[in-house]
């Protein structure tokens, strides 16, 4: 089968893959895997999705940018057993630390996105967390920030996108743009500018590239994964 590189990754020294196939069971609502738009459309020919051993070698593997790496657990950590680097990405704060390498947690997945969030306790190889935001859901993203970069987590705000127009948006806070492949009501430059102020102070967080129309949202221009897998790796080191 041939590999599929995830386009948003291009130039960032991280590749992706997915062991699994088929649709994640979380079925978030809005996420890109699952929305019929993804680069791996259709997923029923695509998947899994492995980079080879040789295009693995100096880069980092994020293992599922799509799916779930608590889903079908066993498969997918014996999947990339042949790979130097790896980080986990899963939404499902069940056992991280089994893991052994670094992982990343999603901690408002799905409907829970604006209401609740996982609270976990902080497993030494808890490589960040992703909160997902808005600009209606900043009291939630106030107390994720809270609890975890008081843990000494770096809490990554990731900018929800949405196909369609939501009643909370307004204007100023949300255009109708491209992102990567596709296009969607994201936030504006302003609107993210808005955001991350709330949060200047505190050196543990962060936006999950640089957002708003007149940022990059290409992990090239990011390097907060790169970051925090070695902050990661240097803990665990002890």
């Amino acid at each position: 089968m041939t590999y599929l590189p995830n386009p948003k990754l291009t130039g960032s020294g991280i590749i992706a893959c997915i062991p699994q196939t088929g649709r994640c069971p979380n079925n978030c609502p809005d996420c890109f895997f699952q929305s019929g738009r993804s680069y791996l459309e259709p997923l029923e020919k695509n998947l899994p999705n492995m980079p080879s051993i040789e295009d693995s070698y100096d880069r980092i593997v994020r293992v599922n940018d799509g799916n779930d790496s608590n889903v079908d657990r066993r498969l997918v950590m014996e999947s990339v057993r042949g790979y130097s680097d790896v980080f986990y990405n899963t939404a499902i704060p069940k056992d991280l630390a089994g893991f052994g390498d670094p992982v990343v947690l999603t901690v408002n997945p799905g409907n829970m996105t604006d209401v609740r969030w996982h609270k976990v306790g902080i497993p030494e190889n808890l490589m960040m967390v992703r909160v997902r935001t808005n600009t209606w859901n900043l009291n939630l993203v106030d107390e994720v920030v809270k609890y975890y970069t008081d843990n000494n987590i770096s809490t990554i705000l990731t900018f929800m996108a949405y196909e369609k127009r939501q009643p909370q948006m307004n204007d100023e806070d949300y255009i109708h743009r491209k992102r990567t492949m596709n296009e969607y009501f994201a936030i504006s430059s302003s609107g993210w500018r808005r955001v991350m102020d709330r949060y200047q102070d505190n050196y543990l967080v962060y936006s999950c590239g640089r957002e708003g129309e007149k940022g990059k949202s290409g992990c090239q221009y990011c390097g907060n994964c790169l970051r925090e897998y070695y902050r990661t790796m240097e803990r665990m080191r002890g």
